[in-house]
């Protein structure tokens, strides 16, 4: 079952949002936006999220404040960073509550992992195609939210993640729930040598992943041109179980960025002239 449910609300965005947690857990907010009931011109048309891809300012952060009005949460409550295809992670405190949410100056620098145990604060990271992880402690009341691209997710973001929670929160890996977002699918996601090279140095410590020949547990499927199509989702799913995450806790979406430009934004399909979403998690205040 998709774990993913289309909303509009009344100010025209459309969004997805992560029903399948937050009906069980009604204190989360989580899901992940479209392209779709902004104010951005094309080629960003039309709820582009992303301060740094050429689009108007003003219109950006028009857009996430119509996103936040969507959300019903506070505009000052959102929380962006500048991603950098790394593994470093922040918690969020309070104090840096709203950061970057008009100004890539004063987002969180060089972070694509952000956790908080926070009500009131919420994290966004942004996305055209790159893999949105999603965590949710219910024990401790923590969340966490990573950014992983190809090079994301062999450094094992959704592990430092993971192990960042536990550190700040004592998070226990076992009581996590997580769920992998829209983004580009192995049908569509065309990789050469040097991305596999670093694939396969990961692949013997996960459990189940294959090289391309067992069949759903295979991560990777060789072409007859010599590239391969890559898949990423099942990829950072085989990380979060080997850092203790039950696989029953697991959510995967079965939507595809690169598939659906009707309904998302794609780098690669759209040739890198496009807009981003973003993904969001955060904990309501009573």
């Amino acid at each position: 079952m998709e774990p993913f449910a289309k909303q509009s609300a009344g100010n025209g965005s459309v969004t997805l949002t992560l029903s399948s947690w937050t009906e069980r857990y009604p204190q989360l907010s989580a899901g992940f936006t479209t392209r779709l009931g902004g104010v951005s011109a094309e080629p960003f048309g039309s709820l582009n999220c992303g301060l740094h891809v050429g689009d108007d300012r003003e219109a950006v952060v028009a857009n996430r404040r119509r996103l936040a009005g969507a959300l019903h949460i506070p505009f000052e409550a959102a929380t962006y960073a500048e991603q950098v295809h790394g593994k470093e992670i922040q918690v969020v405190s309070r104090a840096l509550r709203g950061a970057g949410n008009d100004s890539r100056e004063k987002a969180l620098q060089a972070k694509d992992g952000f956790v908080t145990s926070e009500p009131g604060v919420f994290l966004f990271a942004l996305f055209a195609d790159c893999v949105p992880l999603f965590f949710y402690d219910p024990i401790r009341r923590a969340v966490g939210l990573a950014h992983a691209g190809w090079k994301g997710t062999v450094l094992q973001i959704a592990k430092a993640t993971l192990e960042t929670m536990s550190a700040a929160f004592g998070t226990k890996p076992r009581d996590v729930i997580a769920a992998v977002g829209p983004s580009i699918g192995a049908c569509c996601y065309e990789v050469d040598d040097a991305v596999i090279s670093r694939v396969d140095k990961l692949l013997p410590e996960l459990p189940g992943s294959g090289n391309g020949t067992e069949g759903s547990s295979a991560v990777y499927e060789r072409k007859t041109d010599g590239k391969y199509n890559l898949n990423l989702q099942q990829l950072n799913r085989q990380i979060m179980i080997k850092a203790g995450i039950l696989p029953a806790h697991i959510e995967i979406t079965g939507l595809c960025t690169s598939c659906r430009t009707d309904l998302f934004f794609s780098h690669r399909k759209e040739n890198g002239k496009t807009g981003r979403m973003a993904a969001w998690i955060g904990l309501k205040e009573q």
